[in-house]
């Protein structure tokens, strides 16, 4: 079974539907482990900066981030971490998840258009085609 589970969040409804559906899994077995990870994106860190009056705020603010997915998973009790990391989301969840040996990745779906996924791409596909373990996108 699966005992490390990479649960990609972002703060959007899309992220709370992928954790329902981690502690679907990881309720299998009394082992599993559901690293939640959080990519403080470099664009938006700037601004990021600049807002907070301090490092604790800032680290709060990027908590909170996750705070719905961290409930879901919490309720059920379910064995969770939080991890958070600086640059690109899609490629630093993929080094993350291979770097780490995870054995699944589940990330929420935005639900771009065809247009939009081929002009810039989603997360949840760039995550798909370069992880080195099975990975689930939930809708």
């Amino acid at each position: 079974m699966y005992k490390h589970i990479l649960l990609a969040a972002d703060g959007s409804e899309n992220a709370v539907r992928a954790a329902k559906e981690a502690v679907k899994i990881a309720g299998l077995s009394n082992e599993t482990l559901i690293d939640i990870v959080y990519v403080a994106d470099f664009e938006k860190a700037k601004s990021d900066v600049l807002h907070a009056s301090s490092n604790s705020a800032l680290l709060l603010e990027r908590r909170k981030k996750v705070q719905n997915a961290e409930q879901v998973i919490n309720a059920a009790g379910i064995m969770y971490k939080v991890t958070i990391l600086h640059g690109i989301p899609g490629p630093e969840i993929i080094k993350y998840a291979n770097e780490n040996q995870v054995d699944l990745v589940i990330i929420g779906s935005r639900g771009l258009n065809k247009l939009q996924e081929m002009v810039i791409g989603s997360v949840s596909h760039k995550v798909m085609k370069r992880v080195h373990c099975p990975a689930l996108i939930v809708k």
